[in-house]
């Protein structure tokens, strides 16, 4: 079999071409995004109607809420926004589906004792609860043998409340399969129909330290995003990996080969919309990102948020491109060429973006070309889902 490497000009969006991922989604793209929680959500559940090949590396280094507690309590990774992930791409024609969807996308009590909250917990195990009730077998049974699972592996010290019970789930298989979080994620993909690859994009338990300007710094997601503490206030000057088990030193692991392999299929690299340092930069640092990206032969887009974005306090939208070409060029940043990582920055002509007055002219030295193409709901501003998986589709 001869490689050969062709050129060709497309429209966006292309009708054509999104008339036969229509058609047939199970032969449609193979779409990858670094994303993160779940700004790309709608759009996930959305491309199901196009491709059933999509990939997603998802970041592993939530630090807040229940999340944080069981990463303290089992030193893994976080596994919410892979619930999530999961979730959004799963068959939603499938029999039992808004049963599985309501059990793992329920939470514990927040303001319930630890008693109450551990008959909660007993009460899902012997299948009593009215949300395990619902749900049909074999599904039932496996999710109460994980639950059982996770019921066996916390002390009376554990603090339960506010829990994901998919969160749970997973964090029952991780510990099952030996601290491997691929075999759980398997098993729950094949269940609920999952139309798609979805991979933490490393199995390790770091931590994300932002370096603030004028000085002072940051550790821990949580503590970047502005949900769970007051917004940033001065710009991120540098984002890098943590390990909490070395004292916070600086880390920089290896990606794993089936992550290299994944994005070396892909047939269109995605930077999506998403809180762009925990989210999307989060996903570049590993050693071995770059490198891959570089190596693979299909366009790269970048596609910017369309609202302001508490972690981008003071950071232009060319800013924004620079910042992610440092980091994917990080890997060997004297022979990976800008054009290797990046290739296009997809704009609504409609949007007046966050801190670019004219984004043609401040973007044109970087060496990306802009696309222009309707993205947004012109009543909201928010990312129109299904325009986006058309663009992509298109340019794939």
């Amino acid at each position: 079999m001869t490689a050969i490497r062709v050129t060709r000009e497309v429209n966006v969006p292309d009708p054509v071409r999104v008339a036969r991922s229509l058609r047939s989604p199970d032969l449609g793209p193979r779409i990858l995004f670094f994303t993160g929680g779940t700004a790309l959500k709608e759009t996930s559940q959305a491309l199901v109607g196009y491709t059933h090949n999509s990939v997603h590396l998802v970041t592993p280094f939530d630090s807040g809420g229940s999340s944080a507690v069981l990463r303290r309590y089992f030193d893994m990774p976080a596994v919410g926004d892979l619930r999530n992930r999961l979730m959004a791409l799963a068959d939603r024609t499938l029999h039992g589906y808004p049963e599985i969807f309501e059990l793992f996308a329920h939470r514990l009590p927040k303001t319930a004792s630890s008693g109450q909250l551990l008959d909660e917990l007993s009460a899902l195990v012997a299948g009593s609860h009215p949300l395990i009730t619902r749900v049909s077998d074999p599904m039932r049974k496996i999710i109460r043998h994980h639950l059982q699972l996770f019921e066996k592996s916390i002390g009376p010290d554990f603090d339960l409340r506010g829990a994901s019970v998919g969160n749970l789930i997973l964090t029952a298989g991780y510990l099952e399969n030996r601290r491997h979080i691929d075999p759980i994620v398997y098993i729950y993909s094949k269940l609920v129909q999952v139309r798609g690859e979805v991979r933490l994009l490393i199995n390790s338990n770091l931590q994300l330290r932002a370096v603030l300007e004028g000085g002072g710094h940051l550790v821990g997601q949580h503590l970047l995003t502005g949900k769970e503490t007051l917004p940033l206030t001065r710009a991120v000057s540098e984002l890098s990996l943590v390990d909490p088990a070395k004292g916070n030193a600086p880390v920089r692991p290896l990606i794993r080969d089936k992550i290299r392999r994944a994005i070396q299929g892909a047939d269109l690299i995605c930077y999506p919309v998403g809180s762009f340092y925990s989210s999307i930069v989060a996903n570049l640092l590993p050693r071995g990102v770059g490198q891959a990206v570089s190596q693979t032969p299909c366009p790269k887009v970048f596609i910017p948020n369309t609202f302001s974005d508490p972690e981008s306090v003071g950071l232009s939208l060319a800013g924004q491109v620079r910042t992610l070409l440092r980091h994917l060029r990080a890997d060997a940043p004297d022979s990976i060429a800008i054009s290797d990582v990046l290739d296009f920055v997809l704009l609504d002509p409609s949007v007046s973006y966050p801190d670019a007055k004219n984004p043609q002219r401040e973007l044109a030295p970087l060496g990306v070309q802009i696309i222009k193409t309707p993205l947004t709901d012109t009543k909201t501003g928010a990312i129109d889902p299904h325009l986006l998986c058309q663009a992509l589709i298109s340019l794939a």
